[in-house]
């Protein structure tokens, strides 16, 4: 799944490690999901998409 978290991120300047614990992850989670080896939980999708206060739509390419 594609998603645009690296982008957002490194837009905003937060690293991974602090993205991480403010969405309740490891560094390596985080780094896994933008490497697109991860897909997120909807919990972990829903966490991300307040932080950079987006949708989950928006923040995730989703093919059904």
């Amino acid at each position: 799944m594609d998603s645009r978290v690296r982008q957002l991120r490194t837009q905003m300047g937060v690293s991974q490690e602090k993205l991480g614990k403010a969405v309740g992850v490891s560094r390596q989670t985080i780094n896994s999901l933008e490497a697109g080896r991860y897909d997120p939980s909807l919990r972990l999708a829903v966490a991300l998409a307040r932080f950079f206060n987006t949708t989950v739509e928006e923040l995730f390419d989703v093919e059904v």
